[in-house]
């Protein structure tokens, strides 16, 4: 899916610039599973995680944790980096608590840690053979550059 987005910048109440942007969606809609996850990405993937399984709605949760359906909405995709506040809120409108998350959170974390570990992701270039390194940076002999130090 590709989505197209417009601003307009306004300087002095007259419209100056407008910018336009395309960006194509992938089927997540955070960050490479090969990268680490941001904390807000976690706190948001278990908040809706906990409350789809009770069934509620974000409109519900929302008005009772006192904040705006579409911030909640930011915070569970993990766009928003909410603050202690709003974690404490959202958590006890559905009957769990910072501790709970934060516990959750340490959980998950860490298993993806463990996991990572396990498989080693990060490619050692360092373990190159010599004729590969000739390969990749060929040596074309060529006449030797004149050097001048004095001004022109």
């Amino acid at each position: 899916m590709t989505t197209t987005r417009t601003r307009t910048r306004v300087t002095s109440g007259i419209p100056n610039t407008t910018t336009t942007s395309t960006a194509t969606a992938t089927t997540s809609p955070t960050r490479s599973p090969a990268v680490r996850p941001l904390l807000r990405e976690v706190h948001g993937r278990l908040i809706r995680g906990l409350r789809t399984r009770q069934g509620r709605t974000l409109a519900e949760v929302a008005a009772r944790a006192g904040v705006s359906l579409a911030y909640l909405s930011e915070v569970e995709r993990g766009l928003k980096e909410p603050s202690s506040e709003v974690l404490e809120a959202v958590c006890v409108a559905l009957g769990s608590s910072v501790t709970d998350l934060v516990g959750a959170a340490h959980r998950e974390l860490l298993d993806l840690e463990q996991r990572s570990a396990a498989e080693p992701h990060v490619l050692d270039l360092t373990q190159r053979r010599e004729q590969d390194t000739h390969r990749a940076f060929p040596v074309t002999p060529g006449p030797p550059a004149s050097v001048s130090l004095r001004a022109a």
